[in-house]
């Protein structure tokens, strides 16, 4: 009861957080204090051919389910809400008509069959990387980047739909991220922010004031802008919810429907890290090391630009890296703890006990575990290397690899994974870079942070409620946009859990481990290629 009458009349954002395994909700309020959460299991698709899939009406049910369950709960009320916003998994694609209805699944961030697609277009005389020099220069002057050759960004999935599924791609009325569909089911409005749209790479963003499509580019990917949302500026009120909407949700129909980021982007606000060249580390399915800076710069060798970012006027150093939360699930899962484990031993659990077991077994074994090596590239990689034929593996394992080995190597894989390309990142803002704060599923492990450190060689901060920074970041933006929140207030507002120092006694070990890591991808690129490239092309 104390929490009911501590809460009521604090108003707050309903922040919805669509992630690729499940869909988060939290009630934050306008001074980021989390009041209450709750979160719902998806479904993912994964075929044969590079697709990856999701169901847009199974987002849309489990944001309804989650919501109910939340303020069912008692800990929230309704009443207070006066926002909605939401952040999300980016480079997703969904075709809709008219009416806004899903014409097939949604093609999510880890989804390649466009590659072909997008090499074609992309491919030119004096090919650099793949790419015809001056269709790259193109590119990179007027949106700071170009289309990934892996095919996983919205310009692949859309060229695949017009290849492969016709019908579909003639039926759609519009493209839309992942976040700007849920913000037609909630406002009514096709529409896309400067932020969302940019990896469709057919914006100029040389101009974060007026961000608009450039007909250059439009011709060169061959996207049709008749197909592709109108634009508004980050952090834009798009207006009050629809009816049906507010029904579902069991809100009043005049809270107000702000733009959202995606996740990367909402991360970014939501670690409170928005100061220019303060960065900070996610750790949740994928990865990505990520800071605000004050110009447009690309590095087109290791995947990164400074994109348009959640809060007006400012850019985000912007990269990701496919695996690496994921890869701890994939070990539990089809390893360790699957279906078909013995009578007895611990059977397939999503719980955080059956992590906690994991993480116990991985704080019994060393640093460097033993020398075995994982590598986490179970889905290709995007930064620093732009690769969708890696694979992953253990490597130097022996008779006297225990499946706690396994656990920890897979942790500090992902933490080697990290570290290489936090070399590019600080090549890329020209400066040492030494604190992160650390967000994401991964950041509520004391052991994770404490790899983070030792292999990085830098502290690390654990921020407060790491798995709910998205939540917080798109209650922050929804804050600012309703003028509630000014974004200088937002630093003071992110409390810090703890704080990690790199241990001097690891270093050694972890510098030679991590030289190790990276000659394993260049001794084994080309197999990978032979192996996986014909396949996933």
């Amino acid at each position: 009861m104390e929490d009911r009458v501590s809460h009521a009349g604090e108003k707050s954002i309903l922040a919805i957080d669509l992630g690729t395994s499940a869909v988060k909700l939290a009630v934050v309020s306008v001074r980021g204090r989390i009041l209450g959460g709750s979160s719902e299991r998806l479904d993912l698709s994964l075929l044969p051919d590079g697709g990856a899939e999701q169901d847009p009406e199974a987002w849309w049910r489990a944001i309804i389910a989650g919501t109910r369950k939340l303020f069912a709960s008692g800990t929230v009320r309704a009443e207070d809400i006066i926002g909605v916003n939401c952040s999300s998994q980016w480079s997703g694609t969904v075709a809709v008509d008219a009416a806004g209805k899903p014409l097939c699944p949604a093609l999510i961030w880890m989804d390649s069959r466009g590659a072909a697609e997008v090499k074609r277009v992309a491919s030119g005389f004096i090919p650099i990387e793949g790419y015809g020099i001056r269709r790259l220069l193109t590119w990179i002057r007027l949106s700071g980047g170009a289309p990934s050759l892996s095919g996983k960004d919205p310009v692949g999935h859309i060229l695949y739909l017009q290849s492969a599924q016709p019908d579909v791609y003639r039926n759609t009325y519009k493209f839309l991220e992942p976040k700007d569909w849920l913000n037609l089911r909630l406002s009514g409005r096709f529409a896309a922010s400067y932020d969302s749209i940019t990896l469709h790479w057919v914006t100029d963003n040389r101009e974060l004031s007026r961000v608009t499509y450039d007909e250059r580019l439009l011709e060169l990917t061959g996207l049709e802008r008749e197909k592709l949302p109108d634009l508004v500026p980050a952090a834009t009120v798009l207006g009050p919810l629809q009816p049906e909407a507010a029904r579902a949700l069991g809100l009043r129909e005049d809270v107000q429907v702000v733009t959202g980021a995606p996740d990367i982007l909402a991360a970014a606000v939501g670690s409170g890290a928005v100061r220019d060249n303060e960065p900070h580390l996610c750790v949740g399915t994928s990865s990505w090391l990520s800071c605000h800076v004050p110009y447009k710069k690309t590095d087109i060798f290791h995947q990164m630009a400074s994109v348009p970012s959640a809060l007006q006027g400012r850019y985000l150093l912007a990269n990701e890296q496919e695996s690496a939360g994921i890869c701890l699930t994939f070990l539990k899962d089809n390893i360790l703890y699957g279906r078909d484990t013995k009578p007895g031993e611990a059977e397939e659990d999503d719980s955080a006990e059956v992590y906690k077991l994991m993480e116990r077994q991985a704080g019994s074994v060393p640093a460097g575990s033993d020398r075995l090596i994982f590598m986490p590239w179970l889905n290709g990689e995007r930064s620093p290397v732009d690769d969708k034929a890696l694979r992953g593996g253990f490597f130097n394992q022996s008779l006297k690899t225990t499946r706690a080995h396994m656990v920890r190597a897979v942790m500090e894989g992902v933490a080697y994974n990290s570290r290489w390309l936090f070399t590019y990142v600080e090549q890329f803002v020209g400066r040492r870079l030494d604190s992160l704060r650390i967000i994401g599923g991964g950041a509520r492990s004391a052991l994770w942070c404490q790899i983070h450190a030792d292999v990085l060689g830098r502290t690390i901060q654990q921020v407060d409620e790491p798995v709910l920074a998205n939540a917080r970041g798109a209650a922050f933006q929804a804050a600012v946009a309703l003028g509630q929140l000014t974004v200088d207030e937002i630093p003071a507002l992110v409390p810090i859990a703890r704080t990690y120092e790199p241990d001097p006694k690891n270093r050694v070990l972890y510098d030679e481990l991590f030289r190790e890591f990276v000659n394993l991808y260049k001794a084994n690129k080309a197999i990978f290629a032979r192996l996986n490239r014909a396949r996933s092309a």
